[in-house]
């Protein structure tokens, strides 16, 4: 099993997002911003109903319900989650999503 982001259960999302990742000051969590431009979910032929963003890998999964559609002109055209992680148990799962859905597209990792 590949890794891969989920809007509604079982539907990946084909689009690959912006993520901006932040840490806490104790070092024990953190968020991570995702940002889709134009994602799949949103085309005028998907009927998919969004229910949360969901990152399922082979250890399971992730998941958030802080899913916001971004409109320009009246059109919705990106979706932002957000994703708080409040244990480094929650932080160190999220790295290794992480690392196998880089792997899984071809990413690369930028550090600011």
């Amino acid at each position: 099993m590949t890794a891969r982001i989920e809007f509604s259960r079982g539907v990946a999302e084909e689009t690959v997002p912006d993520v901006r990742v932040t840490r806490s000051k104790s070092g024990n969590g953190g968020t991570a911003t995702f940002y889709f431009a134009d994602p799949q979910v949103l085309s005028s032929e998907s009927t998919e109903e969004i229910t949360g963003m969901y990152l399922v890998d082979e250890e399971g999964e992730v998941a958030t319900r802080e899913v916001k559609g971004k409109f320009v002109n009246g059109q919705a055209r990106a979706i932002e989650a957000i994703l708080v992680m409040r244990s480094a148990d929650e932080w160190e799962r999220f790295l290794r999503f992480m690392d196998r859905y880089a792997e899984a597209n071809g990413l690369g990792f930028n550090k600011a």
